[in-house]
């Protein structure tokens, strides 16, 4: 049987290259937009890594730090390898094949997570190859839960996910994270937030933030300054 067709994209300016399934899942801008959210810790995971994005973009952000992807996709995990490798992160980035919610590959300073934006059943079908990546038989309480005992003290949880579920992350982290900040991704301008990216932290009894938002177009469809910036990898998205 003859591998899946890949392409080789660029990422953060084109500093970051990455092999990707040409009919798989695949990564784009909230990939990055969550690789960027990562500040703080020098011991970090990312649960559900896909072929690597978001985990490597991290890397390239912070070389001081040293990154656990998880991922329960043979052919993904394959391919995060193989990113690795090809990048010349293999002396501080593994990549695990295994599943968060059934293995416990430790704690960590900094756990990142993009799951799949619907629950199984909901939403349009996807591709067989796309299916993990879009849809998910656990419940997002159930995701932050596990995640959060992969957290030590001090720990933060980022995730990225629809803004309409905003609700139910701010439920699964109370009792369990504390000082959660909120940060509203707008397609443009005057348009409802798509996207949240939310960060709390282990044993936080800070109050609950709410960010200025990022708007990622201006008006001609462009990226705007701020975003552009985000993007290529030349600004954090600073959550303080």
């Amino acid at each position: 049987m003859n591998a899946p067709e890949t392409t080789k994209d660029a990422f953060l300016d084109g500093r970051l290259m990455l092999r990707q399934d040409r009919g798989g899942y695949r990564a784009g801008l909230d990939a990055m937009l969550l690789a960027a959210s990562v500040t703080d810790g020098d011991d970090l995971m990312e649960a559900g890594c896909g072929a690597g994005a978001a985990l490597l973009a991290v890397a390239m952000r912070r070389p001081d730090a040293k990154l656990l992807g998880l991922e329960r996709d043979p052919r993904a995990a394959e391919l995060a390898q193989d990113n690795v490798f090809a990048n010349g992160f293999g002396s501080r980035v593994r990549i695990l094949c295994a599943d968060v919610f059934t293995e416990a590959p430790g704690v960590f300073d900094g756990v990142f997570v993009n799951p799949p934006y619907f629950a199984e059943g909901e939403g349009q079908a996807p591709a067989a190859a796309k299916r993990h990546a879009y849809q998910s038989e656990e419940s997002l309480d159930r995701w932050i839960a596990v995640l959060s005992n992969r957290l030590t003290g001090g720990g933060a949880l980022t995730i990225i996910h629809r803004a309409d579920r905003l609700a139910q992350i701010l439920s699964a982290l109370d009792g369990r994270l504390g000082g959660a900040a909120v940060l509203p991704v707008r397609p443009r301008l005057g348009q409802d937030a798509g996207r949240v990216l939310v960060q709390a932290v282990k044993g936080s009894r800070a109050p609950l933030r709410l960010l200025s938002d990022l708007v990622l177009h201006n008006a001609s469809g462009g990226f705007t300054p701020r975003a552009d910036a985000i993007l290529r990898g030349r600004e954090p998205l600073a959550w303080r």
